[in-house]
């Protein structure tokens, strides 16, 4: 088996691409049925500061360039513009990647803990799509133990920020004191919340939450003692604002150049800033030459989140420590699934030997008591066990693929990788936290499979090598 992760995110794609392979929560579940045509198993992690897709294959399988091809056609990029701005790690690599994404230490906010909620969330998708077996969906399952266990044991969420808040914070740099501006939150949800509660901390009184949903809205903005208004009345909204954060997750622009540009006529030398959290942007970029107009997007929050990693640089130590503990634990226990199948396919062959050879023996003898029967097939069986001890060791402590195709070849097994198949991988690896997280269940807990579908009558894939 091999793992695979492709992916953008933040320190190499700008956000103008970023939002074009990005995928929002309500198109998950598509974009995974999507992904099916293109590897038989795969997760997708999408934030709003990468995209990436997690792929368990056949070794020999193309899933690097499988995981291009999804990524270009989601964009509707050649692969000449897409491929400068990819990443791609495999087996370790991609595990250790993924613990520290997990783990907040991959973040554009070092230590920030939506995206721990966001690997969760990723997982649960998986599950719910039964398109994906359970080495990857344990993967995802322990990398969230990871991430918790590494802010319970470092300071490296202490106080933590977020993308939220880094950008109120940067408001406060252009503006100054925020106490007596009036903010516009463009988005009542998640990344909408934790903006204006952010402002909020920072002094902030007169907010206005902006939304579709009138609930949502209505609801944010009773508990901050705000107000809030339909997107319909943006135009009034911003005449009226000195900061306007938009984070809709919408798949087109909110603000366009021209509403923009009109209200500005009326403000005439009022200045306004506009901060753009959102992935895709919400805002046209043309709404930057704009007169008296600061507009700020997501990769201009990289001065905030610089001091912030270099106040929590050693617990980035400590954590890092951590991550590569639980990636040696986790690869550990993964290969010594993996030999599990080539160990019982040496001893069944064996056994049908000795018990083939016993028999032959036995039906030259037929004097023999009951008793020397018994004798013998204890004798057997022992010098079997003796042959296949050495073997067998060898095996437990290697794990190197190379080491299980030399025995498969020297006994002359009937394994394949699909034997993998066969493996127990139900059960977690030994967890090294004192009590599980909610809904995942203990150390070596079974976990529930009936959602699970194993794809073991596999279709053809379209999309698998590369154009």
């Amino acid at each position: 088996m091999q793992l695979c992760v492709v992916g953008v995110n933040h320190s190499t794609t700008p956000v103008s691409l970023r939002g074009k392979v990005a995928i929002g929560t309500s198109q998950l579940q598509n974009a995974l049925i999507s992904l099916h045509n293109y590897v038989p198993q795969g997760i997708i992690l999408s934030t709003c500061n990468r995209i990436e897709i997690y792929s368990l294959t056949e070794t020999g399988f193309p899933a690097q360039s499988a995981s291009i091809n999804f990524l270009k056609a989601k964009a509707n990029l050649a692969e000449v513009d897409l491929s400068p701005y990819i990443y791609t790690y495999h087996d370790e690599a991609a595990i250790t990647h993924l613990f520290k994404v997990a783990s907040g230490l991959d973040s554009m906010v070092i230590g920030e803990y939506e995206v721990l909620g966001q690997v969760r969330q990723a997982l649960e998708e998986a599950e719910k799509s039964q398109l994906v077996g359970l080495p990857l969906l344990n993967l995802f399952r322990y990398a969230v133990r990871v991430g918790r266990h590494v802010r319970e044991e470092t300071g490296i969420s202490r106080n933590a920020l977020s993308v939220s808040s880094v950008a109120v914070d940067l408001a406060v740099r252009v503006i100054g004191n925020i106490t007596r501006s009036k903010i516009l939150v463009i988005g009542a949800g998640e990344a909408g919340r934790l903006v204006a509660k952010a402002s909020r901390d920072r002094g902030a009184t007169q907010i206005t939450v902006a939304s579709r949903s009138q609930e949502k809205a209505s609801t944010l903005a009773a508990m901050l003692g705000g107000n809030w208004v339909s997107l319909n009345n943006l135009r009034q909204e911003i005449e009226a604002s000195d900061i306007v954060i938009s984070c809709t997750g919408a798949p087109h622009f909110v603000l366009k150049q021209q509403l923009v540009e009109e209200v500005m006529n009326f403000r005439r030398e009022h200045p306004l800033v506009i901060i753009d959290i959102a992935v895709p942007q919400d805002v046209e970029p043309e709404v930057k030459q704009l007169r008296n107009v600061f507009l700020y997007d997501i990769d201009d929050l990289t001065q905030v989140t610089e001091s912030n990693y270099k106040q929590r640089q050693e617990e980035i130590q400590k954590a890092i420590e951590i991550v590569n503990k639980e990636v040696q634990r986790f690869v550990s226990w993964w290969q010594a699934l993996e030999v599990k199948p080539v160990i019982k396919a040496l001893m069944a062959k064996a056994e049908n030997i000795r018990q083939t050879q016993l028999n032959l023996t036995l039906k030259k003898l037929p004097s023999l008591s009951e008793e020397d029967r018994t004798y013998l097939d204890v004798m057997t069986k022992a010098i079997v066990q003796k042959v296949l001890h050495e073997p067998i060791q060898f095996l437990k402590k290697d794990h190197q693929k190379e080491s299980i195709r030399l025995i498969n070849e020297l006994f002359n097994l009937k394994y394949t990788e699909n034997s993998h198949k066969e493996v127990d991988y139900q059960c977690l690896p030994p967890s090294p936290y004192s009590s599980p997280l909610k809904g995942e269940g203990g150390e070596g807990d079974k976990i529930n499979t009936s959602v699970i579908r194993q794809n073991r009558n596999e279709k053809a894939y379209p999309h698998w090598v590369s154009r």
